[in-house]
Parts: C-alpha cells; structure tokens; sequence
C-alpha cells in the first residue's frame, strides 16, 4: 500500500496558527548520508566553477560570485572562502532532482498550496561549518520575492536538516505567528540589504522556537514566518537544504524555465 504523506489536521491548524510545523526524521540516515555526500558534491563543484572566473561582487560587505549557474554567497569574513549559501543548487547533483519529486514534499505542498501539482520556485543550500557558519539575522523570504510575483501567499517553504541540528550550531529559528502580519516592514538606514531584514518592532521575538531536530527532518514554514539562526559556535556541521514550491506550469525564480514535480496529489 503506497503511504501518504499529506497534512494531518493538526500541521493544518499548526500551519495557520504558527506559520510552520515540524516532521521530524522523515529521512533515514542512508538517504540523509547520501544528500550530505550530494551536498558537498555540489560545494566542490561551486568551488571548481569559481576558480574558473565569475561575476563576483560585494554588497554590505557581504561577497557574491555568479558562476556555475548558481549565486554562491561567502562567509562574511574579509578572507574567508568558505562557501556559506548556493542558490540554486538542484541542478549540481541528480539526487537533488529527486528530491524536487520526492512525495514526502510534494505532497504536503500541494496541500499548502491548494493544488494537485506544484512546481519549483527556487532551492538554496545552507552551509555552517563549525565555529565559522554565521548567522542569519531575522527576516522573511516574502520581501526577496515580491518584485517577482504577487501570488506570495502560496510560496512554502520546506527545510531539509542534513545534520542534527541543535542551539550551539545554529539551527533555525521561527517567530511563531509571525507569518500572520503578512509582509512586515524593514530595516532602514542599515545599508542596500536592510529593508530586507525584518523590523523587530513588528514581531514578538519571546515567540522564537528553536527547530532543535534530528537530521533528516523537515521544517515546513509560510514565506511571511519571520526566521533566522545564531552562528555556528560548535565542532559539528549545521547544513541544510531548504526548497520552496510554487503552483505547477510557473517559472522558477531567477532562472529561466520550469520544473514541475513530477509527482501529483493523490
């Protein structure tokens, strides 16, 4: 009998009252081993392309580099080359496009979204190496898109922990209920990227909950869910995927052609 893996009444209610909700260990430790063995793959290609050349500049101080068809973004350490996020990253592995099909997604996407197909919008990957990930300070997905699509209610979020994920390495963090206010205002006066960090006087940060999860979990959150995480102060990785779908037959976010799952609501 094939499984299902649509919402449940309680991650509807947990959607609508906290904006997010957790599964835990939906990935066992084989396929976990093999999306972190993908994952670095994909680093290593990131580093080989940029060692080839690329557009690479500066914002905030914060460094770029378009190569590879990827946005890489370093760690913000004047001479680090750490790698710290790939945007997007499905197309540097095929256990990537898999998982862009795989039904433990999909299906619950397609309940978020309020339809039987969906399709890509776009996937990063997360990379905090111990004692050098940083952090990533309080925002929402929502503002990065608006000049993009209007549709933003039905952009979901869903985060895939390659590693166990806990307060000292920097796991993600929600404010609870945030996603509710909608699109919040931002930060002004705090350089190009500021109004695209949310204005703490428009969220309740004693509603932060820490997503503390083993690897292979997932982290089902509203592009309007106000997130973030603290540096990486461990010995341990905190990596993570995070992909977000769309309604099916529309064109992926910065990149010119559509990918639909492949998998449909039963």
């Amino acid at each position: 009998m094939t499984r299902r893996h649509g919402l449940t009444e309680a991650e509807r209610g947990a959607w609508s009252r906290d904006g997010f909700f957790v599964r835990e260990a939906a990935f066992g430790s084989e396929e976990v081993e093999a999306l972190a063995t993908a994952a670095e793959g994909a680093v290593e290609s990131a580093t080989a392309a940029l060692a080839k050349g690329g557009d690479a500049y500066a914002i905030d101080g914060n460094r770029y580099c378009e190569a590879g068809g990827s946005t890489v973004q370093f760690e913000h350490s004047p001479d680090s080359r750490t790698i710290r996020v790939i945007e997007p990253f499905h197309h540097l592995d095929p256990r990537f496009e898999a998982l862009i099909d795989d039904p433990r997604l999909v299906e619950p996407m397609c309940d978020l979204i309020g339809e039987p197909r969906v399709a890509l919008f776009t996937d990063k990957l997360n990379c905090k190496r111990p004692y050098e990930g940083s952090r990533f300070r309080w925002h929402q997905d929502s503002p990065y898109w608006a000049h993009f699509t209007p549709d933003l209610d039905r952009l979901p979020n869903v985060m895939v922990a390659l590693d166990d994920a806990r307060a000292d390495n920097g796991c993600f963090r929600v404010i609870r209920g945030s996603h509710r206010g909608g699109m919040l205002p931002g930060l002004e006066g705090e350089g190009t990227l500021g109004p695209l960090f949310t204005d703490p006087r428009y969220f309740d940060e004693s509603e932060q909950v820490l997503a503390e999860v083993p690897a292979g979990s997932l982290v089902f959150f509203s592009p309007h869910t106000v997130h973030g995480s603290e540096p990486n102060r461990s010995g341990t990785l905190r990596r993570a995927m995070v992909l977000t779908y769309q309604p099916g037959g529309r064109r992926m976010f910065r990149v010119d052609a559509k990918r639909d799952a492949a998998v449909e609501r039963p």
